[in-house]
């Protein structure tokens, strides 16, 4: 009776194996029946789609009108003309910033559909070898999700990667870029809901003059902290109300700019006109210049919306933008601008004096709720840009927590979100003003704007390989503006400006610092790892007691065997009778699918019972409580010896299509032969868990089974043999290698690597729990290292 379920739970898997050989046409049949219900939908999708970005990209652009004026005539206007010369910046600001340069160009430049700067780098980093930890293997290049352009060797594009590739210090260059960027960014995290809270509340003053400004932010700092409380809930809750809120706050400051243009001053729109932009910089020194962060400010909110990209597709932005935003932005500083003309002491207040009374608290409370919202949008970012820097190895390991079924890409850092609402808080209650916060605001928001232009210049030639004119005129264009407004930002590092400066150096540190200590953790293992020949040399029992039971032993190798092995077999006197070398590495894809996740091969020969498991994820994919780690390694590993099995009736010459990637089979060889070059390439026959289909055999199912037939006995001895062992028991086996500084090391490494190092791997998140190990089964392995 057993043998006769045996049979059968034997065909069963072999009528599975078959299904999973003809999978991909049916999922290209579904891809096709898929994109053509799109085609159908899509004018629908898009204008919903651009409704919903409504409420999670542009709150933070929207809300700037709530303290531009005030930050740019923080002393206040002399001269009416001054109003129209600083309108008609912001104006054409809006134009070549937010529309022209991110909406149209940037934006343009995402990772499939994955915007921000780690986005860019990782496509980079497809493109040309210039990540600093090479972990990379050419079967990644295989997966689904890893797009890249190819280009002929003698070609510009081919010039600037091998230009980028020569030398070390470029990629630490580019890589030390790339942090700059984001730790800015993380300081647009803590300054936007201070600046936009502080402005929003600010409104209960104006209708009641005699009050403190101490009350003002009281009521800030109490909403802040009811909002970084409310984070773990999560926005899929509440995110519904998002879009139609910031669409009537839009709606709101559009009417009411037009009402202010026809009362107050309708000749306002004559700021259209460059002109009055030449005007207002002749006619004023050090601090007309100095006025130009607060114009900056109207174009905050613009990185968001490219870090935002990834839930909304590019063309639902563009619609956004261009028939919502751009003209209600513009009818709403018109009309600022045309109320201060006749009012120019009313600058302090601008925004709400300008509001009609019949109207004003209505205005007030969704003001209020539209600068929570961009609040919320920057702290998620924020979230989204921390995860991208953790699975990219440049920052420490923190708990990354779901906050919605539906929608992946939410997630809730706790860590962060209380480190953010101190800072936060810090910065409202110590300035207790818009005009410093605005200065801090303009300084960050500046800097990131030239990371990504220095960023994009290396996009357009690598990936999009767009003519060298095209590229001197994009970036000419940009640098023309940023530059200007950076060198008005210098006006004001010592009257705020120094706070995001401090910030993003300090995250700078810990983010290098991290960096640098994983890599050095990863050349040691490289460099340390130890050889095929000496594994074989110790025979099956590799020199000890096999006890039954599986020891999976993590590493960060994805080939080789790690020197924690050799270290724990020489001072252990046992081994698990079945040993699983595991490595989990991100890889410069924003997702791995499910059913490429994991590679699996064999270790020497069939006997030694030793495997090695590559678990390959995306920077936005996330270890999930619920996972089961270890059973889809088990999975993949029997189906890897049904695989394994059934290839063995083919020749060595004779190849096989592994997700698109040619491969050769050379088992045979490697196991008749014992020549040290040839065992030294043992480790580098991938065999994939995923769909195998000969390359050139027209009579490939029929020897498929005919080898299925001749091996069938061998594959169910050694699949009973991996179920028994793990059934007996696993342990996973981890190294905990502590990173030194030499003794001859200088001062500034001895700080970095003995202190900073050393503190961030005491506080950050063990392996252990990201992937839910129980206690009872961890065996920490130790070993100490020095660079």
């Amino acid at each position: 009776m057993d043998s006769v379920q045996h049979d059968t739970e034997d065909r069963g898997n072999m009528w599975d194996l078959e299904q999973k050989l003809d999978q991909p046409m049916d999922e290209e049949a579904g891809r096709i029946r898929s994109m053509q219900g799109e085609k159908k939908l899509s004018g629908l999708l898009l204008l919903r789609c651009a409704f919903q970005s409504l409420g999670v990209v542009y709150g933070d652009l929207g809300t700037s009108p709530l303290y531009v004026f005030y930050n740019t005539f923080s002393r206040g206007i002399d001269d009416q003309e001054d109003v129209i010369g600083a309108l008609s910046l912001i104006i054409y600001s809006l134009t070549l910033v937010p529309l022209l340069k991110y909406v149209f160009i940037v934006c343009r430049a995402n990772d499939n559909g994955q915007g921000g700067t780690f986005a860019l780098y990782s496509l980079l980093c497809r493109h040309a070898k210039v990540n600093t930890i090479p972990n990379q293997h050419r079967t990644d290049e295989a997966l689904t999700t890893y797009s890249r352009n190819t280009f002929p060797e003698n070609s510009f594009a081919a010039s600037t990667r091998r230009w980028l590739e020569k030398h070390r210090f470029r990629k630490n260059a580019l890589l030390i870029l790339v942090l700059v960027g984001t730790c800015m960014a993380i300081g647009d995290g803590i300054l936007t809901p201070a600046i936009s809270v502080l402005s929003a509340s600010g409104g209960i003053k104006v209708e009641n003059p005699k009050m403190s400004t101490d009350v003002v932010v009281v009521v800030a700092v109490v909403i802040l902290v009811g909002l970084f409380s409310m984070q773990h809930y999560g926005t899929d809750k509440v995110g519904w109300l998002f879009a139609p809120l910031v669409l009537l706050w839009f709606l709101l400051i559009g009417g009411i700019g037009v009402f202010n243009i026809w009362k107050h001053y309708p000749r306002i729109l004559k700021a259209f006109s460059p002109v009055y932009v030449y005007r207002y910089l002749k006619g004023g020194g050090k601090e007309r210049w100095a006025s130009l962060g607060g114009v900056l400010l109207s174009i905050t909110g613009t990185e968001a919306l490219f870090a935002d990209l990834g839930h909304f597709p590019v063309l639902a932005i563009q619609i956004a933008f261009t028939g919502v935003v751009f003209p209600c932005l513009l009818l709403a500083y018109c009309g600022q601008a045309a109320y201060l003309y006749n009012n120019t002491d009313h600058v302090v207040d601008a925004f709400y004096r300008s509001i009609p009374d019949t109207i004003y608290w209505p205005v007030f409370i969704v003001a209020t709720l539209a600068a929570i919202v961009a609040s919320q949008a920057t702290i998620t970012a924020t979230f989204s840009i921390i995860k991208q820097a953790l699975a990219l190895g440049c920052f420490p390991r923190v708990k990354v927590v779901h906050t919605s079924k539906k929608f992946p890409g939410q997630i809730y850092i706790p860590d962060i979100n209380w480190l953010l609402m101190i800072l936060c808080i810090a910065v409202t209650a110590g300035f207790k003003n818009q005009s410093q916060i605005g200065n801090a605001y303009g300084t960050a928001v500046v800097i990131v704007m030239l990371v990504t232009t220095f960023i994009m210049i290396l996009i357009m030639l690598l990936v999009w390989r767009c003519h060298w004119i095209l590229v001197i005129v994009f970036t000419g264009l940009s640098l023309l503006v940023e530059l200007t407004y950076f060198s008005a930002v210098l006006f004001k590092i010592d009257q705020g400006g120094w706070v995001p400066l401090v910030i993003a150096a300090a995250f700078l540190v810990v983010m290098y610092v991290w960096h640098y200590g994983t890599e050095k953790r990863y050349e040691f293992e490289m460099h340390s790892k130890v050889s095929m020949s000496w594994i074989l040399g110790l025979g099956p029992s590799l020199g000890l007691v096999r006890v039954p039971g599986i020891g999976l032993v993590y590493t960060e190798l994805a080939s080789g065997v790690p020197h924690i092995f050799s270290h724990f077999i020489t001072n252990l006197p046992a081994i698990h009778s079945v040993v699983v070398f595991i490595c989990v590495k991100y890889l410069p894809v924003y997702t791995v699918p499910e059913d490429e996740r994991f590679l699996v091969r064999r270790i020497g020969p069939k006997n030694f019972h030793m495997f090695r498991c590559v678990a390959r994820y995306g920077y936005k994919d996330l270890h999930k409580k619920d996972d089961d780690f270890e059973k889809k390694l088990f999975d993949n590993l029997f189906l890897f010896v049904r695989l394994e099995s059934m290839m063995e009736g083919y020749s060595d010459s004779e190849e096989y299509s592994l997700n698109g990637l040619q491969t050769c089979r050379s088992r045979d060889l490697l196991l008749t032969s014992r020549d040290n070059e040839v065992l030294s390439q043992m480790d580098l026959t991938i065999t994939s868990v995923d769909a195998i289909t000969p390359a050139k055999s027209p009579q490939a199912n029929l020897t498929m089974r005919s080898s299925g037939q001749g091996s069938g006995q061998t594959e169910v001895d050694e699949l009973e043999f991996l179920r028994t062992c793990r059934d007996t028991g696993v342990v996973h086996i981890m190294g905990n290698t502590v990173v030194k500084a030499s003794r001859d090391s200088r001062l500034y490494k001895k700080i970095a690597v003995d202190y900073i190092y050393a503190f961030l791997r005491k506080i950050c998140r063990e392996h252990s729990v990201i992937f839910n190990v129980p206690h009872e089964t961890l065996l920490n392995v130790g070993q100490v290292f020095y660079v």
